[in-house]
């Protein structure tokens, strides 16, 4: 696949390093020399010094033969300006990164693809979501829906008291014979390896698990795991970038009591003008006393959402020392981001996983309608239409020649959600969420083409 990136920061490098890993055809524009330069010394892809924005450096990228412009700038008017522009050029597909949400809300009405953007991609509004998300399923340390919840992967580290714990995965589907959840990958406790689970797969303590489950299996496994579904109503969020102050309007919608916490004196008063059914703190988020005086204590979930990464976890684990539930923190350094389990943190969250995440899914090959990495294990998530003329279509699960490094977590047949066995049929139109390891990706791919 020919893609064009535009915009060689963290999110288009990011991008740009997944996307060479699987060798696709990747071209960077970048008006930062710097940034090109490392790019060009730590990845097998073509560079080009210009303003994403001109004509002339668009044709130099041969923009009319690509496949996919992405274009993740700092800047939003750059960002639809280039997509605009190389759609015209011939570009086939165009997605523009944007920091407006209203955007994305109004996306509809205003009709972008008529004047040349397929797809608007906001790492801020992503972010949100998955806070929102992870809110609402308090135990987990992981959470991702697929159609609105037909499905849902949940990830939870499995304590001693689980019930799961010294059993093998046959043997864990025996205590709730009515399956409503299916392990899709484990990491153990102190490793960096993901295995996809197997019948003969033993539970183990300590182990980081994600399951596929229907709305009805999350009491389940609340039940099998020994997790308390705890009831977050209070909730205090450290920083007002665009992302603390997404979040703080869509909880404050949602009815939750919500203390937003901003040491620039303009800025906090600005968020009183544009949030007023959140308290609006004036102070230094690391400052022990500050949270104490607003009563940390007493907050069922702190969400650390500044600009800055070592910031963000050193207040989550003062947070967690004065006994909040729930905390969640925003890194920029995807070092930081392999660690959330050993640090104390519930969840780490990084905007620009979050978006690489969103893209990726155009570049997949079968009809991919929504994918996601799991966080701190190397497996991907994915959502495949059935077509016609694939090789899964009219065929039992059990008949299909599916890689070992790979797993059906579950199926979404008419809006309804299926945790499906080796005798389920799959039909035309069917939406199969498959969990898998990196090596067996091109396998599974083919088999929905």
């Amino acid at each position: 696949m020919k893609i064009i990136i535009a915009g060689a920061g963290e999110v288009g490098f990011h991008l740009a390093k997944l996307l060479s890993f699987e060798s696709q055809d990747i071209t960077l524009i970048d008006t930062s020399r710097d940034n090109l330069t490392y790019a060009d010394t730590h990845l097998d892809i073509r560079t080009i010094k210009g303003d994403a924005t001109s004509i002339s450096i668009l044709k130099d990228a041969q923009v009319k033969h690509v496949d996919m412009l992405i274009s993740v700038t700092s800047s939003e008017a750059t960002n639809i300006t280039c997509c605009v522009l190389a759609k015209q050029l011939g570009a086939k597909r165009t997605i523009a990164r944007i920091s407006n949400t209203e955007f994305l809300e109004n996306k509809e009405e205003i009709g972008f693809t008529s004047f040349g953007i397929d797809e608007l991609i906001s790492p801020e509004a992503l972010a949100a979501r998955e806070i929102a998300l992870l809110l609402n399923q308090s135990a987990f340390n992981d959470s991702y829906e697929f159609e609105n919840g037909a499905l849902t992967m949940i990830g939870l580290s499995l304590s001693r008291n689980a019930l799961f714990v010294g059993k093998t995965v046959k043997e864990a589907a025996n205590i709730f014979p009515d399956l409503n959840f299916v392990p899709i990958a484990i990491q153990r406790y102190g490793t960096q390896y993901t295995l996809i689970p197997r019948g003969d797969t033993q539970f183990k303590e300590g182990d980081q698990v994600n399951f596929v489950t229907l709305k009805r299996g999350v009491e389940n496994l609340y039940k099998l795991t020994g997790k308390t579904k705890h009831a977050i109503k209070n909730v205090m969020i450290l920083g007002g970038s665009k992302i603390g102050k997404k979040t703080a309007k869509d909880l404050c919608r949602n009815n939750f009591h919500v203390k937003l916490v901003e040491s620039d004196k303009e800025k906090a008063y600005d968020l009183a003008d544009e949030l007023p059914n959140a308290l609006i703190i004036h102070g230094d988020g690391r400052n022990v006393e500050l949270l104490e005086e607003e009563n940390v204590h007493d907050m069922d979930a702190f969400i650390a959402v500044t600009g800055n990464s070592e910031t963000n976890i050193m207040s989550c684990l003062v947070a967690k020392s004065k006994s909040v539930k729930k905390t969640i923190s925003l890194v920029e350094n995807m070092d930081y981001y392999q660690l959330s389990h050993s640090i104390g943190i519930d969840t780490l969250i990084n905007k620009k996983l979050l978006a690489a995440n969103n893209i990726f899914r155009y570049v997949r090959k079968g009809e991919v309608v929504a994918m996601t990495k799991i966080n701190n294990m190397n497996a991907e998530l994915l959502e495949f239409i059935v077509k016609p003329n694939s090789q899964v279509c009219n065929k039992k699960i059990k008949n299909l020649d599916f890689p070992r490094s790979a797993i059906i977590g579950g199926i979404i047949r008419d809006g309804e959600g299926i945790i499906a066995l080796g005798d389920f049929t799959i039909t035309r139109g069917d939406r199969i969420v498959v969990c898998c390891l990196p090596r067996s990706i091109k396998k599974v791919e083919k088999l929905f083409l």
